[in-house]
């Protein structure tokens, strides 16, 4: 896995989902994108279309990059997501398989952040 594949992923997350430019989704997803969000359908359209209307009604939502890496055709990124900035917010790994230059399936997992833990540690 090369950096620009990681780098690709990043400029994703930014483009389409923190600056909501989804008509340049097409040069990151492929159309029969495999999904594994139980809350999305497959395919690049559905998720623009969501996206599209996650952005009217969350204006300044945004995911933070916190850590990401590769793994022969993966990406993994550990974000903070927050729907306004005054929020506490989620913690959100997200897994993206590449192929041919596009993101061809991806998978996330995602948590509330605590106010507290156990450990003292923040959990993103």
């Amino acid at each position: 896995m090369s950096s620009h594949q990681v780098n690709f992923v990043r400029e994703y997350i930014e483009t389409v989902w923190n600056q909501g430019r989804t008509e340049l989704a097409d040069k990151y997803l492929a159309e029969d994108l495999i999904q594994h969000n139980p809350n999305l359908p497959d395919g690049r359209a559905p998720l623009v279309e969501f996206v599209d209307g996650f952005h009217k009604q969350f204006p300044r939502a945004r995911f933070e990059i916190r850590r990401a890496a590769g793994s022969g055709d993966l990406v993994f990124l550990h974000t903070r997501f927050r729907g306004d900035p005054d929020d506490r917010g989620m913690v959100v790994v997200e897994v993206f398989r590449i192929d041919e230059g596009l993101i061809v399936e991806h998978w996330d997992v995602r948590d509330e952040i605590p106010e507290t833990t156990v450990s003292g540690h923040e959990v993103v």
